[in-house]
């Protein structure tokens, strides 16, 4: 956005809030609906790198494409590319690329906005993921709860999320998980959090779910990997960093409940003892 003059912060603005399908109208009515001008979005389409609006379009098509893209196609496409390298060296090498593109692309202040956040007990946290997410969201979950109180993972049945979202408001802090094919029920979720005031924290892939129009802050991580399911690993990489510096904000109070945590289990065996 820095780079952009006004006119085209303006039509900008007007791409990312439907994106991408705000950009596959015409050329006309995309500089109505942004009250710029034709040659306006030309030169923007350029200055990121396009030839023209129409190359712009034909990338805007394929990241439609990518975002609807089933298990088994994905894993076509990747096997048609494949290497003579083992299939280990492979996925590691995808993997490394999209946690180092996923790094690029982060915003450091609101990564630290949002680990204020979730080290601030005056705010209740509430967590789900969808499908593939789900683990990745009960993994900081369970973290949070150790570090702080006021934690509640929403769990797999949505029908009972409504009795969650009546204690919901502007104290309260919604995580969501949400990658390709992009679920409906959470998208509804965000917008009834949102409405009640609660702020929303979204963990979504690089073509984002449609909650980031929702959101008031969205990591896109990049997901594609040579199989036929998309990988979390970055998006992993994003959640164990915000845990380690909210346990640093607040450690003197985390320690304590560390501290009497490891007692019960002590208490309970629930672990092997080390002797």
């Amino acid at each position: 956005m820095g780079a952009l003059t006004r006119s085209e912060r303006q039509l900008a603005s007007v791409l990312l809030q439907d994106y991408p399908m705000g950009g596959l109208q015409s050329i006309t009515k995309l500089a109505a609906s942004a009250r710029v001008s034709t040659p306006t979005v030309i030169r923007m389409a350029r200055k990121l790198g396009f030839d023209g609006f129409p190359a712009l379009q034909e990338a805007l098509r394929e990241e439609v494409a990518a975002q609807i893209k089933k298990p088994i196609s994905k894993r076509d496409a990747w096997m048609a590319d494949a290497s003579a390298e083992h299939p280990l060296n492979r996925f590691a090498e995808a993997v490394a690329s999209n946690i180092r593109h996923t790094l690029d692309r982060i915003d450091i202040a609101m990564f630290d906005a949002v680990a204020r956040l979730l080290a601030d007990q005056s705010c209740h946290i509430y967590v789900a993921g969808g499908r593939i997410t789900r683990s990745t969201a009960e993994y900081l979950s369970n973290h949070l709860q150790i570090i702080r109180p006021n934690v509640t993972e929403l769990g797999n049945s949505s029908n009972v999320w409504p009795q969650y979202l009546l204690d919901m408001d502007d104290t309260s802090v919604l995580v969501l998980f949400d990658i390709r094919r992009y679920e409906s029920h959470l998208e509804k979720l965000a917008s009834l959090a949102s409405d009640r005031g609660c702020k929303v924290v979204l963990f979504t892939d690089q073509w984002q779910s449609p909650i980031a129009s929702r959101a008031d802050y969205t990591f896109s991580a990049l997901v594609e990997a040579p199989s036929s399911w998309d990988s979390t690993i970055a998006i992993l990489l994003i959640v164990e960093a915000l845990i380690a510096e909210a346990q640093t904000a607040r450690w003197d109070e985390s320690k304590e409940r560390i501290e009497e945590l490891e007692a019960m289990f002590s208490s309970t065996r629930l672990f092997r003892s080390p002797t």
